[in-house]
């Protein structure tokens, strides 16, 4: 249907082109006889939008409601008006006539059209409701169905399910006073075990706690032998840290005695005169200042020195000297 509708569409707008366009141009100015196929144009255009929205809402089962109506009517009136006006202005009624076919044709097959489409519409919806309501009592007896012989199903599992339940309560009574019989002869193996490993425990704690005993004894002797030992080491460090302390002392009033005598009258004795350089060289004594304390020559004196300084290079003079 829809393929003859456009076929008879698509003459009329072709004829009424056709037919309008000299009719335009007779009616139009000469420099503007080129736009004469336009207006024919604009009302097919219009006439194929109406007959192509119609179908659509005719499919969809909708209703546009007035408005498309008025246009269809409009465009059809339109399109008749322009065909026949030639032949009309002519007064030629079988022009008329004849040009009135193609409007005529395409305002009732647009109608005509519609109504069909309607009307297939509404039979194809009732006929897939009733399908649906088919669809829908077969999916309803088939879920009965399956519902039935799944309650059956159920119905078997707990059948089976109870004889298994009764039996596994039966062996599970069996095995729980087999249970109880080992439960007891163990419990009796363990308060026996627990018994000995009581006694046994027993011991070994008082064991341990005399192996305690002797070992926090041993610690305390070994304790106060060191606590001794240290606090002797203690006394003897006090006691040579004294000694060192008086010695110290002692060579320090040597040494100021030796400072305080004043320059030597003479050549004082060697050993004398290296007491005396000694002093000089550990109250940082000038060398001039040390010789005339002990009478010898700056020269010796500055010897002296030096040995004090660098004891290994005085050694070395002395074995130097002594050949």
């Amino acid at each position: 249907m829809s393929v003859g509708m456009w076929l008879i569409v698509c003459g009329a707008m072709l004829y009424s082109i056709l037919t309008v366009t000299p009719l335009m141009a007779a009616h139009t100015p000469e420099k503007w006889e080129w736009t004469a196929p336009i207006l024919p144009l604009v009302v097919d255009a219009a006439v194929v939008i109406v007959v192509r929205l119609d179908s659509v809402l005719a499919r969809l089962g909708g209703d546009g409601g007035r408005w498309p109506v008025a246009l269809r009517w409009m465009t059809g009136a339109m399109t008749l008006a322009l065909n026949t006006a030639d032949s009309a202005l002519k007064k030629d009624l079988v022009g008329v006539a004849v040009h009135a076919v193609a409007p005529l044709l395409l305002i009732v097959t647009a109608e005509t059209g519609l109504a069909y489409r309607r009307a297939i519409t509404a039979a194809v919806t009732t006929l897939e409701d009733k399908q649906r309501a088919a669809r829908e009592q077969r999916e309803q007896a088939a879920r009965e169905r399956e519902e039935a012989s799944r309650r059956q199903a159920r119905e078997e599992r707990e059948h089976a399910a109870m004889l298994a339940r009764e039996q596994r309560e039966h062996e599970a009574r069996l095995a729980a006073e087999a249970a109880e019989r080992e439960e007891r002869r163990r419990r009796e193996e363990r308060e026996e075990r627990a018994a000995r490993e009581q006694a046994e425990r027993e011991i070994r704690e008082r064991r341990e706690r005399e192996r305690e005993q002797r070992e926090r004894e041993r610690e305390r002797t070994e304790r106060e032998a060191s606590e001794r030992a240290e606090r002797e080491r203690r006394e003897r460090e006090q006691a040579r840290a004294r000694e060192q302390r008086e010695r110290e002392e002692r060579a320090a009033r040597e040494r100021a005695s030796l400072l305080e005598r004043g320059p030597a009258a003479g050549k004082l004795p060697e050993d004398e005169a290296r007491a005396i350089v000694t002093a000089a060289f550990e109250a940082g004594l000038a060398v001039r200042a040390a010789a005339e304390l002990c009478g010898w020559s700056v020269g010796w004196v500055s010897t002296r020195y030096a040995e004090h300084r660098d004891p290994g290079a005085g050694g070395a003079e002395l074995a130097i000297a002594s050949r």
